[in-house]
């Protein structure tokens, strides 16, 4: 217990600025210059350019800082859940009572940690379809000219060219670029971007496909050729890439987003360009086999030709057969106009004689109007006589009744008169135009040997498809008691009654499936 009188005894005061820098000395003397392993957690830049972090194993945490000038130099970019080892020295704030370790270089914990970024990594380009096979492309044939990107101090430049020189030389474009440590990844990437921006009528020239190469070296040697930037620049490329990295165990993700991996520098300049000496064997053996299937061709044409000469006639003796037909023909042909002239004659004759005249029709025309004008005259004349005598007959009617009934009689006769003249004009104009008809014999003539050919024609064509020419050779139309033809055997019932048609005749029979033949003996057939 403290002492009852206010004092405090031998325990020393301090301050709270004395207890801070007594801290502040206390850590930074004894863990000066420290390595940590952790795992990142809560990373994040200001705009001042520092960093603040957290590291974290299983029970605990501690605070971390990047200095902007530091943060430049770490050849592992920070990311939040990676495993890393972290060196540094732990310091304390003056004002505040806190610790954190001041990081000055980062490294990954081991392979493990790496590989579980890599495969992150990959899975999360691969779902945005950076490693499609819709996306490899081609390489050329033959490339003018190969772009290669590599260190321009080791030996797979060396290799590569070598190869090229072996197998087909050609134009190489270099980019050299560091293929590891800080900085290696932003490189590589460039260097594919300016690779694929190049013009293809510019002064440096436009490579066909470039190789990426980097010789073999551990997993941390590779980390440049695993950054998202370069996998991003590979996958964006507008040139065919052959990626060609590490040993042939090797595999780093800028191979899933080329379009083909070769498994050495070496290899990759194979793949770059073909064997002109396998070229020139390819060309010369297929040469020979054009040439010999050239000449087989020949053979066979020359074969085929000795054969159809064999099998070719007498030219000569079809020559003249031809010609004495021809002159045949030729003397047929004189004789055949005077024929056919008489012929058409003769018919033309026959039927004129039996055309009607028309100078008689139209005499008959005139007769029958010349009628009808004196009935029409005559009527008119008896219809006025009968008029007057009834007039005559009545009693003196008084003088007005006189008047109107002599009205009434002009009246009549006048409306006779008209009748009578407009008769007589009707006859006039039908005789005027009867007399204006040509004569139609021609026409008739033309228009009957027209209809004599079309019924010739269709004459023809019914006979054609008349089934009593099929009866006349022999055959026989079957028909059932209602008069349908019976085209299977199969539609026919035993006992059912038959019609068979012959070209002279109609016979009626009926099916005897149904009744047995007697024994040694065969079916008759029953005739009605």
């Amino acid at each position: 217990m403290p002492p009852m009188d206010g004092t405090h005894g031998n325990i020393p005061e301090y301050s709270v600025t004395e207890i801070s820098g007594a801290v502040k000395r206390t850590l930074e003397t004894a863990f000066g210059r420290i390595r940590v392993r952790g795992e990142i957690t809560e990373f994040k830049t200001y705009p001042s350019g520092h960093s603040y972090l957290s590291m974290k194993d299983e029970t605990g945490t501690i605070r971390a800082i990047i200095w902007r000038g530091a943060l430049s130099k770490l050849a592992v970019r920070p990311e939040n859940g990676v495993e890393v080892i972290a060196t540094g020295k732990i310091t304390a704030s003056d004002k505040r009572s806190d610790y954190a370790l001041q990081i000055e270089r980062l490294e990954y914990a081991g392979e493990g940690a790496l590989l579980a970024r890599i495969e992150k990594l990959r899975l999360r380009l691969g779902a945005e379809g950076l490693f499609d096979e819709g996306r490899k492309r081609p390489l050329p044939f033959l490339p003018e000219v190969i772009g290669v990107i590599t260190s321009e101090k080791g030996a797979v430049l060396h290799d590569i060219r070598t190869t090229l020189a072996r197998r087909f030389p050609r134009r190489v474009l270099l980019i050299p670029v560091a293929v590891q440590g800080q900085g290696a990844a932003e490189q590589v990437a460039a260097a594919i971007a300016t690779m694929g921006a190049l013009s293809p009528l510019g002064r440096i020239p436009r490579p066909d496909v470039i190789i990426v190469a980097r010789g073999g070296g551990s997993l941390e040697d590779l980390m440049a050729f695993n950054e998202e930037v370069v996998v991003r620049a590979a996958a964006a490329s507008p040139i065919p890439l052959i990626s060609a990295v590490g040993h042939e165990t090797d595999t780093t993700l800028i191979d899933f987003a080329s379009d083909r991996r070769a498994p050495t520098p070496t290899a990759a300049a194979e793949l770059a360009v073909p064997s002109r000496e396998e070229l020139l064997a390819a060309l010369q053996q297929r040469g020979t086999r054009l040439a010999r299937a050239a000449h087989s061709v020949l053979d066979r044409g020359r074969l085929r030709l000795g054969r159809a000469a064999t099998g070719l006639p007498d030219l000569p003796a079809l020559v003249a057969a031809g010609r004495n037909r021809l002159e045949d023909r030729g003397h047929r042909l004189q004789l055949a106009p005077r024929a056919l002239i008489g012929a058409k004659r003769r018919l033309l004759e026959g039927t004129a004689a039996r055309l009607p005249r028309p100078q008689e029709a139209i005499a008959a025309r005139r007769a029958a109007l010349s009628l009808l004008a004196l009935r029409a005259g005559g009527a008119a004349r008896s219809a006025l006589d009968r008029s007057s005598r009834r007039l005559a007959g009545l009693p003196d009617p008084a003088p007005l009744l006189r008047a109107r009934l002599r009205e009434a009689r002009a009246r009549e006769l006048r409306g006779a008169e008209r009748l009578q003249a407009a008769a007589q004009r009707r006859l006039a104009e039908r005789g005027t135009a009867l007399s204006r008809i040509p004569d139609p014999t021609p026409f008739l003539a033309a228009h009957l040997r027209t209809c004599r050919a079309a019924l010739r024609g269709l004459s023809a064509r019914l006979e054609g498809a008349s089934y009593e020419a099929l009866l006349e050779r022999g055959f026989a139309l079957v028909r059932d008691s209602a008069g349908q033809p019976v085209t299977a055997a199969a539609g026919v019932a035993p006992g059912q009654r038959l019609l068979l048609k012959f070209a002279d005749g109609t016979l009626s029979v009926t099916d005897d499936r149904a009744r047995r033949p007697a024994k040694g003996g065969a079916a008759q057939e029953t005739l009605l």
